[in-house]
């Protein structure tokens, strides 16, 4: 919704990449013009492609979550399945494919859950998360080489005390946790 007082865009008067590692990460470097005159030479965005996250429930009511080392925090926290989306496959279908590789999880009924940036000052991807409900283990997990993950089952009262004990370290992942107990009560 805008609204008369919104702030205005920002002009872009120059754009410069500095780093590119498609299709995991590119930085820009910006200079920008802002409506008062002030000006930024060097506002950065990180460039990333679309995430897609699963809060996967079983048909046993246990969520499906994972857990795996962050190099960048180093440390082992609980999250959701999740991975990049592949340019050009649905959203759904990546959401589907994640699900299943790192959990062996699949089926069951899905909906868009969730839409967020993981910070919209410096990234300019979406993540979108999908609520599956219903799930069954359809096979065996297929990492990749560079995934280590592990598989937990939680029923609803563990993982709001683990939500409660910072268990969950990535955001975009607690806000979908916190609004799934906020509207199944």
């Amino acid at each position: 919704m805008n609204h008369v007082t919104d702030p205005l865009p920002w002009k872009v008067e120059n754009r410069a990449y500095v780093y590119d590692r498609r299709p995991y990460m590119i930085l820009r470097e910006d200079a920008v013009r802002l409506p008062n005159g002030a000006q930024i030479p060097d506002y950065f965005v990180f460039e990333y492609p679309d995430w897609v996250s699963v809060l996967a429930v079983n048909t046993e009511d246990q969520f499906v979550l994972i857990r795996q080392y962050r190099h960048g925090l180093g440390l082992v926290h609980y999250e959701l399945a999740a991975g990049v989306a592949d340019p050009g496959e649905p959203l759904l279908v990546s959401a589907r494919r994640e699900l299943l590789e790192e959990t062996g999880y699949g089926g069951g009924d899905w909906q868009l859950w969730l839409r967020s940036c993981a910070n919209p000052g410096t990234h300019n991807n979406w993540c979108h998360i999908f609520l599956a409900t219903g799930v069954e283990r359809l096979e065996a997990q297929r990492l990749e080489r560079t995934e280590d993950i592990s598989v937990h089952l939680l029923y609803r009262a563990e993982v709001l005390e683990m939500l409660r004990s910072g268990g969950v370290a990535q955001a975009l992942h607690t806000a979908a946790l916190w609004r799934y107990f906020a509207e199944h009560r």
